[in-house]
């Protein structure tokens, strides 16, 4: 698919990985619905793009209601839907159980568990099923990119995050086979550590043995996983995959 006057629309798209993605995007001609929880943030994204075709959208994406609305209001905006990015998540990280001398003395809560899930897997989902639905009604041809993660086989401290993950992978291959029936792509990208403002706020030896641990000796860059979305989008043989971009990482 090209992209040039292509709508894509990127969940977390007011800042980090979602507003690399579309930076990039908007220097190859897109037209960007950007979704994001913070009204401020957004207006500042969409005010950085400068003289390009951008919506912003202030939306909960945990929330039924107003998915729904959005997704229509991206179309009354823009007459079609492409591209869904599904990008926006959340990390609220805890050990399952931590115990001493054979006492448990703390647990994963409950809503620290839930509180990621919501975003990361219940929010995917709910934009995926409105962004199909949207590219259906519009009669365009579409790709969903869902944002997982190589902490989708599990790592330590991410029960959470590690279960999102492996849930947005796999509906994603899931819906690449319900989907192509109406001309939809659908597929996962799973990056390894990028460098972000979390990881530039480590400390130096920690950031340190975290590089040596990646094999080409460095974190990935966020304009990196912008471009495997490009490559995602034009290459229309791609479908019911998860790339990953971890520089050789595996967790």
């Amino acid at each position: 698919m090209e992209i040039k006057g292509k709508v894509v629309a990127i969940t977390g798209g007011a800042g980090g990985l979602g507003f690399a993605m579309a930076q990039m995007l908007a220097k190859r001609g897109a037209r960007l619905a950007l979704i994001d929880v913070d009204q401020d943030k957004l207006e500042h994204a969409c005010a950085l793009l400068g003289e390009v075709d951008v919506q912003g959208y202030a939306v909960d994406i945990t929330d039924e209601e107003d998915v729904v609305a959005t997704f229509r209001f991206i179309l009354e905006d823009f007459g079609q839907l492409n591209v869904l990015v599904n990008n926006a998540g959340i990390l609220f990280d805890g050990m399952l159980v931590k115990a001493k001398e054979g006492k448990v003395t703390e647990r994963m809560s409950f809503e620290q568990f839930q509180a990621v899930i919501n975003v990361n897997l219940t929010g995917s989902f709910l934009c995926g099923r409105e962004a199909a639905a949207a590219m259906i009604e519009s009669a365009q041809p579409g790709v969903i990119i869902n944002i997982s993660s190589i902490a989708r086989a599990g790592n330590i401290g991410q029960s959470n995050y590690a279960a999102s993950k492996a849930g947005v992978a796999a509906m994603a291959v899931g819906w690449a086979k319900e989907l192509a029936r109406y001309q939809i792509r659908s597929l996962a990208i799973a990056p390894g550590v990028i460098a972000t403002d979390m990881t530039a706020a480590m400390k130096p030896e920690a950031l340190q043995r975290l590089e040596k641990a990646v094999p080409v000796g460095r974190l990935g860059e966020a304009e990196e996983i912008a471009n495997t979305v490009c490559f995602a989008i034009e290459n229309s043989y791609l479908n019911g995959r998860v790339i990953e971009i971890d520089g050789g990482l595996s967790l």
